[in-house]
This record gives structure tokens, C-alpha cells and sequence, in this order.
């Protein structure tokens, strides 16, 4: 380089030897700029190095701020459930829907979207790998949401959902088409005794409690039955009214209510005392068979919402299900609700998950 060549970038116009500028011959800008200005502003080198590491701090956290979030929601709620419309999972659901707008208020929408299959699997799993923004929710059943992941590997796992509220505890039960010759459980058992793997059962999947209802009924009365398992409970009431299959596991609300139109009958229901949702059937306990089993149904999110949409959310949902209207709804559907908040939830199905682990290592439902 020559003595009077410059370094690209300086500006032969400068006024003051050494002070560099952009070779654009617009001044710096920032601290740079800044900078370059102290012997104008007539500042100290402290007072001037302060008042940098001041404009620095400022900058720095109006980049870290970065957007500011819409207020929750501004969009549509997607609530997923994992079975087939008809059934009990779709109605609880599709009833809450216009009181979880209202509540949330504005112009929510929320949107029910069914994805049935693998006893529930696929629903769960699509809730758990939602993004965990509030606008993708869903309804987990128990023991399914339980009994998947200990059973076989699965698609999610119980810690990445979030329990936001549980609706209804449903009692299960054994239903036959009106014109089946079983009129008991006794006549169920001695049919299947004398008659081994011919009685088919309807059931919402593998580790549903439908299916572990029929095990526990199978060990107890020392018969084989023949499992069918079905997208959903209504998928297993049509093939019941079609004579496709013998008999149904279903829960109570679902066959109270189908049998107001339906030519069915309802043997017996899994409960200590009878059921108010069936007053006139006798329990299993009855009947000399001591079953007890019910299905939770409540609203889940993906796990690691933001503290106030999850509040947002709760709040909502604890409104929308004290409203007399649905309650009404729910009651003249047979739907027994069992209202639990976030924490009393969650406290159930780790004390779910306790029991059917055990009884996995005790007598595995799957060979």
C-alpha cells in the first residue's frame, strides 16, 4: 500500500484526520455513532462510556421483548377426541363446546375434530404433540390414556399431556340386543362355559375398560370369550343392534341412553351400588360378580402451556361446566358427571396409572 493510498471504507472527506466514517458518508449510528459524538457532546470518557452501556441495555431488551402475544384466544380451538361421533366421548364434548365460547368470550370458535383408532391412541397422540399454545386441546380417556403406554410402546406418554378438568366418571356395564337369550349374567356365563370363545364382545379397544372389564368377568367366571374391538362405543352399539356380534361392553350413560330408543337390555353395571343413571340394573356385585369399573372423561392439553392461557383456559372450563344448561344437558343424556379441577384430576390418573400397572404385572390383558 502507497503512503497515500486508504484502507477501503475511508472517507477521503473527512475533516478530522483519523476519524473514520462509512464510506456512504452517512454518520454512524448506535453506540458507534455515539461514540464518535463525544467530543461534540462534551462529555467525560466516564460519563460518555455510561450513557453507551445505558443505550445498550435499552436496545437489548427491546429485542428480547420481541412481539407482543395477541390476547388468547384469537383463533379457533381445536378439541380433539380419540373416538367415533355417536358415542359418549363426541356428545360430552360436542354439549360443552358453545359454553367454553361463551365463557371464553369474543368470537372463540371451538371446533370438535375426531381421530378414533388403536382404543384412543391416535387422539392422545395428537394431543401430545400439538404445540402447546392453547388452541389445541383434547379429551383423554381412563383407563386407555393409562392402559396404552403400559401395555405396548405408544404414541405419547401420560407426562406430556396436561389434565385441565375432568367431566364425567361413567360406569361400565354388559348390554344385549332385546331379542338375545341371555338375561343375566349367570346366563352369559354358563353360555360361554358350554360353549368356549362363541361369545363375541364389542369393546372401544385393547386396554379400555370395556375390554378390562370383559377380562376380569372372563377370570372370574373361568370362560373364554372373543373380543371385537371397535373405533368407539357407537361403532359396537350398531354391530350389536346388526346381530354382528352377541354383546357389548359399554358404559352406562351410553347404554341407558341408547336403550330410550334401541332394542336392547342392559344385564348389569360395574358400581357397589346402582347406578342412577339405571336405577332398575342390578350391579355386577349383585349377580354374584364382583366388577367394578368406569371410564374418566375429561380435557387435556399438550404439556408446557403458558401460565396464563392454561389459566385462561381452567377458568373457563370450571365456568362451562357449572352452567345449570349443560348440567341439565348432561343429566337427561345420562352423562354422570364427576367435576375435578386440574390438580384432583391429575392425582386420579397417577393413581390410575398405579393400579394398572400392578395389575399388568399381575395378569398382562395382552398375550
Amino acid at each position: 500500500m502507497g503512503m497515500n493510498a486508504r484502507p477501503a471504507g475511508w472517507d477521503r472527506t473527512a475533516p478530522q484526520a483519523g476519524v473514520r466514517r462509512p464510506a456512504t458518508g452517512r454518520p454512524a449510528t448506535g453506540c458507534r455513532g455515539l461514540i464518535a459524538r463525544i467530543p461534540r457532546l462534551g462529555l467525560s470518557l466516564t460519563a460518555a462510556l455510561k450513557t453507551v452501556a445505558l443505550v445498550g441495555l435499552a436496545v437489548a431488551a427491546g429485542a428480547a421483548a420481541g412481539p407482543a402475544r395477541a390476547a388468547y384466544p384469537d383463533k379457533p380451538i381445536s378439541v380433539i377426541v380419540g373416538y367415533a361421533p355417536g358415542g359418549g366421548s363426541d356428545f360430552i364434548v360436542r354439549s360443552l363446546a358453545p359454553f367454553l365460547e361463551k365463557e371464553l368470550g369474543g368470537n372463540t370458535r371451538v371446533v370438535v375434530m375426531n381421530k378414533p383408532g388403536a382404543g384412543g391412541e391416535i387422539g392422545f397422540a395428537a394431543i401430545a404433540d400439538a404445540p402447546p399454545d392453547g388452541y389445541t386441546i383434547g379429551l383423554i380417556n381412563s383407563p386407555n390414556v393409562v392402559t396404552i403406554p403400559i401395555e405396548r410402546h405408544a404414541r405419547f406418554s401420560l407426562d406430556r399431556l396436561d389434565p385441565l378438568y375432568n367431566l364425567v366418571d361413567d360406569p361400565g356395564s354388559f348390554v344385549v340386543h332385546k331379542e338375545s337369550p341371555f338375561k343375566t349374567l349367570a346366563d352369559v356365563a354358563a353360555f360361554a362355559r358350554a360353549n368356549p370363545n362363541s361369545v363375541t364382545v364389542g369393546t372401544t379397544g385393547i386396554g379400555s375398560d370395556d375390554h378390562l372389564a370383559m377380562l376380569i368377568f372372563q377370570r372370574l367366571t373361568k370362560t373364554q370369550l372373543t373380543h371385537v374391538p371397535f373405533p368407539g362405543s357407537a361403532d359396537a352399539h350398531r354391530a350389536l343392534l346388526g346381530r354382528h356380534i352377541q354383546l357389548t361392553s359399554m358404559n352406562i350413560g351410553e347404554s341407558a341412553r341408547a336403550r330410550e330408543g334401541d332394542p336392547i337390555r342392559i344385564l348389569g353395571v360395574m358400581t357397589e351400588q346402582r347406578s342412577g343413571q339405571g336405577p332398575d340394573v342390578p350391579t355386577f356385585k349383585e349377580q354374584g360378580f364382583p366388577v367394578t369399573m368406569s371410564s374418566l372423561r375429561g380435557l387435556a392439553a399438550p404439556a408446557g402451556l403458558p401460565a396464563d392461557v392454561r389459566t385462561r383456559l381452567v377458568d373457563a372450563i370450571a365456568k362451562a361446566v357449572q352452567h345449570p344448561e349443560f348440567q341439565d344437558i348432561a343429566r337427561k343424556a345420562y352423562q354422570p358427571l364427576r367435576l375435578l379441577p386440574p390438580d384432583q384430576y391429575a392425582t386420579e390418573l397417577k393413581a390410575q396409572d398405579a393400579t394398572f400397572r400392578a395389575m399388568w404385572q399381575e395378569t398382562p390383558w395382552l398375550r
